[in-house]
């Protein structure tokens, strides 16, 4: 089932540029209307420092079959971020591991004709060495990869990256991605 096809609504929680909370509103709604909304990023390494990129599947209302982080998501009104983060990288990775703040970016970037990102979003940094089961609704492959590589292949070859991963990458705990 494509995720907006749930017989409710998913809402997230709108913000202001403070990630102060001003209401909450239906996502697809949010993301037609830029509003600007909370979302979250997980980064995992594993012991030999490679970051778990995801490549999202062709059936997400956008950047379907783009390279992105482990995992992203929005809090759902009265989630804590933490909890949120751990949810969704259960279900779309298969993973339950230790999540740490790692910072807090904002960013609006378009990713369709109609949608656009507008979000204050959260990284959260974790260890993980096993092997992710992903939901195949939600990813179609995964690997492992060199940081330096990384940010040297989101300049070269940005189409093939989510319009966030870039800006996730320079706005991370430096000194551990």
């Amino acid at each position: 089932m494509h995720e907006f096809e749930r017989a409710e609504p998913e809402s997230v929680i709108l913000v202001n540029e403070d990630d102060l909370a001003t209401g909450s509103g239906e996502k697809l709604a949010v993301h037609r209307d830029g509003s600007l909304h909370r979302a979250f990023s997980v980064m995992l390494l594993n012991s030999a420092g490679e970051l778990l990129l995801q490549r999202r599947a062709m059936t997400k209302y956008h950047s379907g079959g783009l390279w992105s982080n482990a995992c992203c998501g929005h809090p759902r009104p009265g989630e804590a971020v933490a909890v949120a983060a751990r949810r969704r990288l259960s279900e779309e990775m298969g993973i339950a591991c230790d999540l740490q703040v790692g910072g807090s970016f904002m960013y609006r970037a378009r990713v369709t004709p109609e949608l656009s990102e507008h979000e204050y979003d959260h990284i959260l940094l974790g260890e993980f060495d096993g092997r992710p089961e992903p939901d195949p609704d939600e990813v179609m492959e995964w690997r492992w990869i060199d940081s330096m590589f990384l940010r040297k292949d989101v300049i070269a070859q940005p189409e093939t990256y989510t319009a966030w991963l870039p800006l996730l990458l320079w706005a991370a705990d430096g000194d551990r991605i």
